[in-house]
């Protein structure tokens, strides 16, 4: 078996690569270890704590116990199904602040600057406002990703947004176009009800063309031969054999299998190879390196009128809702319920916001337990640009080893400032008058958590990943020791190899990371090409004049 391009990882950036190779018409191999996304698990959008806790659709990895979080060992969920994450993912859609990709550029991913990258952001998408305004400037109205916003029918997520108003903050119509500062809508990767992961906008369409193959098969390794990448080694049906590249393999594999995949063919910090008896091709000793993600914690409020969802938190009201999803694609089943957001500015002196808010019309966990007190809603709550950094490394040279992932979350001081900051704010938030006819008490933390000292141990036994692993392949020069790809994301010491997944993220960026993720799929399939890439777009961002003094 052989094509030009080998792609590894059917996910977010893996799809939107094959579909624009396969659309270029040269021929293109994706390997996938995870299969069907058939069902209404995946399908429906608001069954999205299923398949994050479903062993058949994910990698089921946990991370090393966590020193600053007394020890627990947190999960990680990663897709292991057709569309990767954005198969299992909440489908909440940001693209990330227009500083966040100026700093990639500044960190050395030249050509990766905001205006580079917007014209990608609005080539992948299919924008759907749904009559509520935005900025349709910013956006694209004909790629393969539909974005849509939820109806915001029920009463909770209006108060949310002017309860933020009338604490102080600035309303956004369009978080991702001119202003992600404020409070407004949330959007979500739907459409017509269903999950629009990367499988259902790329990957399907891009099999229809005869250029274009999905093999199931377990990637064990990059075969390089005289320093270029020639293939890849993936076991079948309980065989092992080589996929051949004419041209180059790409890794799009995730942030914790990209690295772990490089470090088992040789690319690699060198003393960690030889460890594990693994010859070195490439020293490379950021490969694992830099591991960042967010930390979120649940702000819990119980609800004093019976306005929450939680009175379909039970089996018949679950099957109704399932039942008329199935029937008609419509009601509550077709949407995550994340329709309400926020970004904002943690203290004065934050250029641009270090703060995002989900919010939740239900007192409810990730993985669906539901709070005791019944009728309720939740701010999901965290810091967007934690100084912690972790790592991903190899338990052994067996590829059936999971990797050990250390995110070494709250490992700085700043950190711990940042998240009792996040619970004030968030206190705040629930305390105005929009709140006032829904707010009985507060659930979590609970009225009496109020000195730093009752804030830190309840973020020690309450914080929770947000699911936003990256930076372990970080882009950068090809002079500097700690970057493992170059701005075209090529992996710096070996030919013929790339790789194009949120590992490459130079630093995490605000908010959700599929759209980014599925941005660096587009941008790197024209690197690949060989094409000039998309002209620059050279659009100002609103930054609030009053950054340096006011924290609002």
């Amino acid at each position: 078996m052989e094509a030009d391009y080998v792609i590894v990882g059917a996910g977010s950036a893996g799809c939107a690569m094959a579909y624009r190779l396969a659309e270029a018409g040269v021929s293109v191999l994706v390997i996938e270890h995870g299969g069907s996304d058939a069902g209404p698990f995946i399908q429906m959008p608001a069954a999205l704590s299923y398949p994050m806790n479903m062993g058949l659709y994910d990698w089921g990895y946990q991370s090393e116990p966590e020193p600053h979080l007394g020890g627990r060992r947190l999960a990680t969920p990663r897709g292991k199904v057709i569309g990767g994450s954005s198969s299992i993912n909440g489908m909440v859609y940001v693209r990330g602040h227009a500083r966040d990709f100026d700093h990639w550029r500044d960190m050395g991913a030249e050509g990766w600057g905001y205006a580079d990258v917007l014209p990608y952001f609005k080539r992948m998408e299919h924008w759907h406002d749904g009559g509520h305004g935005g900025d349709a400037a910013w956006r694209g109205r004909s790629g393969p990703l539909h974005v849509t916003r939820g109806p915001r029918r029920n009463p909770l997520f209006q108060a949310f947004v002017e309860a933020g108003s009338q604490a102080g903050y600035e309303l956004t119509g369009d978080y991702n176009g001119e202003k992600q500062e404020g409070f407004g809508p949330m959007e979500q990767t739907v459409w017509r009800g269903r999950r629009w992961s990367a499988a259902n906008a790329y990957l399907r369409p891009a099999l229809k063309r005869k250029n274009c193959t999905l093999v199931r098969a377990f990637a064990r390794r990059v075969v390089i031969k005289e320093g270029r990448a020639v293939g890849v080694e993936v076991e079948r049906g309980g065989k092992i054999e080589v996929i051949r590249a004419r041209r180059e393999v790409v890794l799009a594999a995730s942030s914790l299998n990209s690295p772990k995949l490089l470090m088992l063919s040789g690319i690699g910090p060198a003393a960690h190879l030889a460890e594990h008896g693994i010859d070195l091709v490439a020293d490379r000793p950021g490969v694992g390196a830099n591991l960042q993600d967010h930390l979120e914690l649940y702000i819990q409020m119980a609800a004093s009128q019976p306005v929450s969802l939680f009175k379909y938190w039970n089996l018949w009201g679950k099957a109704l809702i399932g039942a008329q999803w199935l029937f008609t694609g419509t009601g509550l089943g077709a949407s995550n319920q994340f329709e309400s957001a926020a970004f904002v500015r943690s203290k004065p002196g934050v250029e641009y916001p270090d703060i995002q808010y989900h919010f939740l019309p239900i007192a409810v966990r990730y993985d669906g337990k539901a709070a005791a007190e019944g009728h309720g809603f939740q701010a999901h709550v965290g810091p967007m640009r934690s100084e912690s950094r972790g790592t991903v490394s190899l338990r052994s040279a067996d590829p059936g080893d999971a990797p050990v992932i250390r995110f070494n979350y709250m490992s700085e001081a700043s950190d711990w400032d940042d998240f009792r900051r996040c619970i004030r704010l968030t206190r705040e938030i629930f305390e105005q008058a929009a709140f006032a006819p829904f707010v009985k008490s507060e659930i979590q933390p609970g009225a009496d958590v109020q000195s730093d000292d009752e804030l830190d141990g309840f973020i020690r036994e309450h914080a929770e990943s947000a699911y936003h692993p990256c930076g372990t392949c970080r882009m950068g020069r090809a002079d500097d020791a700690m970057a493992v790809v170059d701005a075209q994301a090529r992996v710096i010491g070996v030919d013929g190899l790339r790789v194009a997944d949120s590992s490459i993220f130079p630093r995490i960026t605000n908010g959700n990371l599929n759209a980014p993720s599925i941005m660096v799929g587009e941008k790197v399939s024209d690197h690949l090409l060989g094409h000039e890439g998309l002209a620059p777009e050279n659009a100002e961002p609103w930054i609030s004049p009053r950054w340096r003094e006011a924290q609002r």
